[in-house]
C-alpha cells in the first residue's frame, strides 16, 4: 500500500482536483492523509465532503499553524503504507503515476525513486516546458541542488524506515530527500513525466532571493554546516541551480513528451 501525504493550507481552489488525481490512479491500493494547517477558507469542508464517499481519504487537523514540515510529519506518523509519497494540495498526479513508479522500484530494487514532471500555470494550463528527472541521484549530488520534485518522490519504508521532514518553514522537502539519500546509496529517476507542478505567483520557485535564503538554512541549520562550509555549498548551489539544473527544463513536443 502507498500512503500519500498531502499538507494543505487555504487550498480550496485546488484541493478537490488534487485529491481527484489520486482517486484516478490506475493503482488502487493507497490511502491519502490530508493534513490541514489551520486553513481559514473552505479547504476542510471540501475534504470532508469527499471523505463521505471516499473511505481511503482521511483528514487530520493541526491545532495551530505549524508549516509544511511539521504538517507532513503528522501524516507520515499516521501512515500505514509500505511506501510513502507526497502530493501538495495544488499539484496533480497523472493516472499511471503510482503504477509506473511501484513497478519501476520493484524491477530496480530501489528504496527511493522520483520522476520527470510537467509544469502548469496557476490556472492549470500546461506550460511549454517540463522538468526531466536525472537518471540517477546520490547524496553528494543532491546536496548541490534539489533534483527531486517532491510531488514525484517516493520511498520504501521497509528499506529506510519512516523518514521525517525537519521543522523548517521552507525547503523541508529537499531536506527530507537528503535524509533518505543519507541512508541509501542512490535513487533513480523515471524519465516519463508522472505529475504536474503548479507554479504559483507567490511561490518560492518564483522568488530567487527567498530560494537562496532558505537553501542556506538547509545547509546551516539542518545539516549543521558551519558558516564557511554553508557558504561554499551556497556557491556550489548557485552554480548547479542556475547553470546546470536549468538544463533539466525541456521543451514539450506536440504529444506532450519532453524533448
Amino acid at each position: 500500500m502507498v500512503s500519500v501525504i498531502m499538507p494543505a493550507y487555504n487550498s480550496a481552489n485546488f484541493i478537490a482536483e488534487a485529491i481527484t488525481s489520486v482517486q484516478n490512479q490506475s493503482y488502487k491500493n493507497w490511502e491519502l492523509y490530508v493534513i490541514d494547517d489551520v486553513s481559514t477558507d473552505k479547504t476542510c469542508s471540501i475534504v470532508e465532503n469527499i471523505i463521505k464517499l471516499e473511505p481511503r481519504v482521511q483528514l487530520l487537523k493541526n491545532l495551530k499553524n505549524e508549516g509544511a514540515g511539521a504538517t507532513r510529519n503528522k501524516g507520515i506518523t499516521a501512515a500505514n503504507g509500505d511506501f510513502i509519497a507526497f502530493l501538495d494540495a495544488d499539484d496533480l498526479w497523472l493516472p499511471e503515476k503510482l503504477e509506473v513508479q511501484i513497478k519501476f522500484m520493484a524491477e530496480n530494487q530501489l528504496a527511493m525513486s522520483f520522476s520527470s514532471y510537467y509544469l502548469i500555470s496557476e490556472s492549470g494550463e500546461h506550460l511549454p516546458k517540463g522538468i526531466l528527472a536525472l537518471q540517477e541521484l546520490n547524496y553528494k549530488k543532491l546536496l548541490r541542488a534539489n533534483y527531486v520534485g517532491n510531488l514525484t518522490g517516493m520511498y520504501d519504508v521497509s528499506k529506510t524506515g519512516k523518514i521525517y521532514s525537519p521543522l523548517l518553514r521552507k525547503r523541508q522537502d529537499w531536506a527530507l530527500w537528503i535524509s533518505v539519500l543519507k541512508k541509501v546509496k542512490f535513487a533513480k529517476g523515471i524519465q516519463q513525466p508522472l505529475a504536474c507542478y503548479r507554479i504559483r505567483k507567490n511561490g518560492i520557485s518564483t522568488n530567487k532571493w527567498a530560494l537562496i535564503k532558505y537553501n542556506y538554512q538547509v545547509y546551516n541549520r539542518f545539516l549543521d554546516f558551519g558558516i564557511l562550509k554553508s557558504s561554499v555549498y551556497m556557491i556550489l548551489f548557485l552554480w548547479e541551480h542556475f547553470l546546470v539544473k536549468t538544463k533539466q527544463r525541456k521543451k514539450l513536443n506536440q504529444g506532450g513528451k519532453l524533448l
